[in-house]
């Protein structure tokens, strides 16, 4: 009988291995929803159709977008900036509000272009009592280049004795003198203009810095006050000297309120007065 092999030793156990496995954040897959401008106010936590508003803002400021020229369809803003319609609407409708932009009826949207009508309707406030309002014509008095005083420097942004157009201007009504206009510009935002330029106009003073300036009034600020007429003025608007009349102080903004225009105008009210109807923004 065969002698008994012995049995054979199990294998020693090995000590178990540790595994040392480093997590890896799963890498980001897709795109973002959002139009890669919009995304920085996601992070920023400012309402998207104001975003879409900025960037409709730029196009217009850029002249990407000309003044009259319809902007495209609010359907195709939504899928260029990947949001929603009804997005696009608001941030429009800002817009509107603001008269940057125009809705028309059937005809789309456009940017607001300066013209009579739009001056006539949201920057001119004078009429006559009877409350009809009337295309004032307009006789230049002076042209020349000055230094900025302490008034206009604060209203224009601009250091006190910097250069500035001063333009003065004498508004009639029916053959009557009713607005005595000062007008500053600083030179260097329109280093071209010239007084025959400004003279000859076909449209508005804010047309002519829109067209050939690039450089569009989006908005003005007014503040009003009684006064009294200095000699100078009651000559202009046939009145006794210190007869009383309205002075009103315009400052006219561009986008991101950058000034543009300081105007002082002294008003003839004995038959006309000032009107403003607030349901309408100007």
């Amino acid at each position: 009988m065969p002698a008994r092999q012995p049995a054979a030793k199990p294998p020693a156990r090995q000590p178990a291995r540790r595994e040392i496995t480093k997590r890896v954040k799963p890498a980001a897959t897709g795109k973002s929803s959002l139009h890669p401008q919009l995304a920085r106010g996601a992070v920023l936590d400012v309402p998207l159709y104001k975003e879409v508003k900025r960037l409709m803002t730029e196009a217009v400021s850029s002249g990407d977008w000309q003044p009259g020229q319809v902007i495209p369809a609010e359907w195709a803003l939504a899928e260029r900036f990947r949001v929603a319609v009804g997005t696009v609407r608001k941030a429009v409708d800002e817009l509107v509000a603001e008269n940057i932009l125009i809705r028309q009826q059937g005809r789309g949207t456009f940017v607001s272009a300066h013209n009579r009508e739009r001056l006539m309707f949201h920057f001119f406030h004078i009429l006559r009592r009877d409350g009809e309002k009337q295309q004032p014509e307009v006789r230049l008095l002076s042209f020349r280049t000055a230094k900025a005083d302490t008034d206009e420097a604060a209203q224009l942004a601009i250091a006190v004795g910097a250069p500035v157009f001063r333009i003065r201007n004498l508004l009639e009504i029916s053959g009557r003198p009713i607005i005595f206009d000062t007008i500053t510009v600083a030179k260097a935002l329109l280093p071209t203009l010239t007084q025959t330029q400004f003279q000859n106009r076909p449209n508005t003073i804010y047309h002519l810095y829109q067209t050939e300036f690039g450089v569009t009034v989006v908005r003005t600020a007014e503040r009003l006050r009684a006064t009294l007429a200095t000699t100078e003025a009651a000559a202009l608007l046939e009145l006794q000297e210190n007869a009383p009349v309205l002075e009103i102080r315009r400052a006219a903004m561009s986008f991101d309120n950058a000034p543009v225009e300081y105007r002082r105008s002294l008003v003839n009210t004995a038959d006309y007065e000032y009107f403003s109807d607030l349901s309408k923004s100007s």
